[in-house]
């Protein structure tokens, strides 16, 4: 069974086009959260997985939107928080707040968090994951920290997707992952895809422009 693995989408409509245009026949997709925040669609990326009823954990940036605060974010992700708020519908608004913390899928095989297993919001660097943050799962699957990395243990895999809607490794091209559960194997993936309308996009809101000039930079 092939799975494709995404995250941190943060309502960049053109990369979710383009890594589902991208992404190789699979048997399932799930999303390991932050469907919204920061950039210009929040509301398409919600009704594409909605419609494609896609497993999706909550991340962060979703509860801000849903719970209607912004922790301590910076002005950026404030931001988007707001532009999510006035763009999101009250039934879009709905799906975020349901949104669980976790999710065990694929007969109890994989488990989808957004931070970590202990804390939703905890930061998961490549250098910190362990076998000792598997359980029962054969694949744990984390996003947040917008960081793609993939490692195996002889308990099982490890996996953060990347960040498809703002990737922060220093590669500007979106990022998602093909996990084959039958020969426990990760296809780690990057797609180019049209930052420059993405940008402009950002120029027609009330976003700050920042928030479109990082992603040519991965940052």
């Amino acid at each position: 069974m092939d799975i494709g693995v995404i995250s941190d989408v943060h309502g960049n409509r053109v990369a979710l086009d383009t890594v589902l245009a991208d992404m190789p026949p699979v048997d399932a997709l799930v999303c390991a959260g932050d469907v919204v925040g920061y950039n210009p669609w929040p509301a398409e990326c919600v009704d594409e997985l909605r419609e494609r009823r896609v497993p999706t954990v909550m991340g962060n940036h979703d509860r801000a939107v849903a719970s209607g605060t912004s922790f301590r974010f910076n002005n950026m992700a404030a931001a988007g928080v707001e532009h999510a708020r006035k763009e999101l519908d009250d039934e879009q608004l709905a799906w975020l707040d349901a949104l669980p913390d976790e999710r065990i899928d694929f007969g109890g095989r994989m488990k989808l968090v957004h931070g970590h297993p202990d804390d939703p919001d905890r930061y998961t660097y490549p250098d910190e994951f362990s076998a000792r943050m598997l359980d029962e799962e054969d694949v744990l699957v984390m996003g947040h920290t917008h960081i793609q990395h993939c490692e195996r243990f002889g308990e099982g895999i490890v996996l953060n997707p990347g960040s498809v809607g703002q990737p922060r490794d220093g590669d500007p091209r979106a990022a998602y992952a093909v996990v084959d559960l039958d020969g426990m194997d990760v296809d780690l993936h990057r797609v180019e895809y049209d930052i420059d309308a993405v940008i402009e996009a950002v120029r027609g809101t009330e976003l700050p422009d920042r928030i479109g000039q990082r992603l040519k930079k991965g940052q």
